[in-house]
């Protein structure tokens, strides 16, 4: 069952901007009950106290009882006004809860296990594409988020909104395909994995200076090996002239 917190509230006889706008300077925030065919019901409640409750999360998941003037009244928050240059509230509505109401609630999605997945693993990085989902149930059973788990994940892989498991009595209001999470791959993932396939695709490399199979022919533009030390002048060289004395050992001497 939901938990549900206390908010004490003030009757507002006097509705109209320049009503809201004395609330405003006594320090409280202007606001509304409505639904469950009964007639709204102009309030105001304290901006300080309101603030911290906002500012806390959740605060249109949560089911408030208001005292107002010692009657109570069982709501949800359905809306509030921030001011736009200064972001604190200036006006909030909450709508009357009968016994038994379902209601439509959006729900932020909470990631379980990122650490774990092997594409974070490798250098992914988890996206989140659907930060909330839309949830029909029972005023007594709303969650206060839903879990999704990415320990299985890839990298360029998703988790969508049916390989998750809603609470019992929880109807989703999206697609059952709709993306929530995804891996992204890494800066330059793209690039190694064209490289790769290039690589497979062009087979073994030859590694300099491996011998070559037997019969095979030398590479085009290998270099001739250099001739041996002592081997035969190569064809079409000259003799040395007739008569030609051999330089004397260690060279001529000074006289």
């Amino acid at each position: 069952m939901a938990t549900v917190k206390e908010l004490k509230a003030t009757a507002r006889p006097k509705s109209g901007k320049g009503a809201a706008r004395a609330e405003r300077r006594a320090g409280r925030v202007p606001g509304v009950i409505y639904g469950n065919n009964q007639p709204p019901v102009t309030i105001s409640v304290d901006d300080a106290d309101l603030r911290q409750r906002i500012l806390a999360g959740r605060f249109l998941t949560t089911i408030y009882d208001i005292d107002l003037e010692g009657n109570k009244h069982r709501v949800i928050p359905r809306d509030f006004h921030l001011d736009p240059v200064r972001d604190f509230p200036i006006h909030v509505d909450f709508m009357r809860l009968g016994e038994g109401a379902t209601i439509r609630v959006s729900v932020p999605l909470r990631i379980q296990n990122a650490e774990a997945a092997p594409g974070v693993k490798r250098g992914g990085a988890v996206n989140i594409v659907t930060h909330t989902i839309d949830l029909e149930c029972s005023v007594d059973n709303i969650p206060q988020f839903v879990e999704a788990d990415v320990s299985g994940l890839e990298i360029s892989y998703s988790l969508h909104l049916s390989d998750i498991k809603l609470p019992a009595g929880v109807k989703s209001l999206a697609r059952e395909d709709v993306t929530l999470v995804t891996i992204v791959p890494p800066s330059g993932y793209a690039e190694e994995m064209k490289a790769a396939a290039a690589a497979a695709a062009a087979g073994p490399a030859v590694v300099a200076g491996a011998p070559a199979a037997p019969g095979a022919a030398p590479a085009a533009g290998a270099a001739a090996a250099a001739p041996a030390a002592g081997a035969a002048p190569a064809a079409g060289a000259k003799a040395p002239a007739a008569g030609a004395k051999a330089p004397a050992g260690g060279g001529d001497k000074k006289k």
